[in-house]
């Protein structure tokens, strides 16, 4: 007998992820325009540049840069999928090293956990999937791809774990589709995104320092850099702010490429203090466009502002989603919706 009580297991999840709503905002992207059309004939889905936009940038067909060898990535949408799925749903990027190493890697450390269950995979952004397709000729399967897979296998337990850095607009959507395939699982619930309780907080913040210790000198300032929303969720990065400075790491500030605290907020922090030498890593799950351009690139970047004032930098051009730390949070997060799946 099928148990619908999806909604139920979404409204728990949604009630405990309230204390950090954040990051995962809505992605929204300018329709691109066909040779034969105007530009005026061109829509626009949204008035503020978001992520999905940004991520445009990774799909243009001149690219110049080697991102690794796709054929290392394992894309996991084989079917034979069993009674048994867990779906990691990811935002995807198309720098295909890195690709591996974070969303590859939560995907390895959640099957390791997981013995019974297949691991399978999903990204939400619809561009990433089509360069990597265009480019690489690998297939990625969309959240509704790899949902319909699992209906076509048979799936009756149904674990989804997203791999958004918060409770934002991204993670309610995801919610919102699955729900429509409430009716074809016996079973089904979405896990917590990385930042929701407090204690997730403490366990991010151990792992960063912990990656950063052999930079934590005295004189060198360790600069975090998130996404960032315009959307009330957006309060995460202060959250993370006020937590690392009330557990003493008063060298360690964190800001966002499109919203609140801007680079010219964290400069004017460093500034404040006596450092001499800044580390620059992105506080984001892959280390994708943002990381090696808005961040890392050699124009208009913090990597450039900082230097610019004086200060010697170091970017440590890597995801959160390669720290073992953060993968093992992933995996927590996986097995406490498994675990409500036994309870109802």
């Amino acid at each position: 007998m099928k148990l619908k009580k999806l909604s139920v297991l979404f409204a728990a999840a949604a009630l405990t992820a309230a204390v950090a709503s954040g990051c995962g905002q809505k992605e929204t992207v300018a329709e691109s325009v066909e040779t034969t059309e105007t530009a005026e004939e061109a829509v626009t889905e949204a008035s503020e540049e978001t992520s999905e936009e940004t991520e445009a940038k990774e799909a243009d067909e001149e690219e110049n840069y080697d991102t690794g060898d796709a054929s290392m990535d394992n894309t996991r949408n084989q079917d034979e999928i069993g009674d048994n799925e867990l779906l990691v749903v990811s935002f995807g990027t198309s720098y295909n090293d890195n690709r591996r190493l974070t969303i590859g890697a939560i995907e390895e450390a959640i099957e390791k956990a997981f013995p019974d269950y297949s691991v399978r995979r999903g990204f939400t952004s619809q561009i990433i999937i089509d360069h990597i397709k265009s480019r690489d000729n690998v297939q990625i399967d969309n959240v509704k791809e790899a949902l319909d897979r699992a209906v076509d296998n048979q799936v009756k337990n149904l674990v989804i774990q997203p791999t958004h850095l918060m409770n934002g607009l991204e993670y309610n959507d995801l919610v919102n589709e699955v729900a429509e395939y409430s009716d074809s699982f016996e079973k089904v619930v979405v896990g917590q995104p990385l930042l929701t309780s407090d204690e997730d907080f403490q366990a991010v913040i151990q792992a960063i320092t912990e990656a950063t210790a052999e930079y934590d000198d005295g004189e060198t300032a360790i600069c975090f850099m998130g996404h960032g929303t315009e959307a009330d969720s957006n309060q995460v990065y202060a959250k993370m702010q006020e937590m690392l400075t009330e557990g003493g790491y008063e060298n360690y500030f964190v800001g966002t490429v499109e919203a609140a605290p801007t680079l010219d907020d964290v400069l004017a922090a460093v500034q404040a203090g006596e450092y001499k030498k800044v580390v620059l890593e992105p506080l984001m799950v892959v280390a994708g466009d943002h990381a090696n351009n808005d961040m890392a690139g050699d124009e208009d970047s913090w990597k450039t502002a900082f230097e610019a004032a004086g200060y010697q930098v170091t970017c440590l051009v890597r995801g959160l989603g390669e720290l073992e730390g953060i993968q093992q949070i992933f995996v927590e997060h996986a097995q406490a919706a498994a675990d409500s799946l036994q309870a109802n």
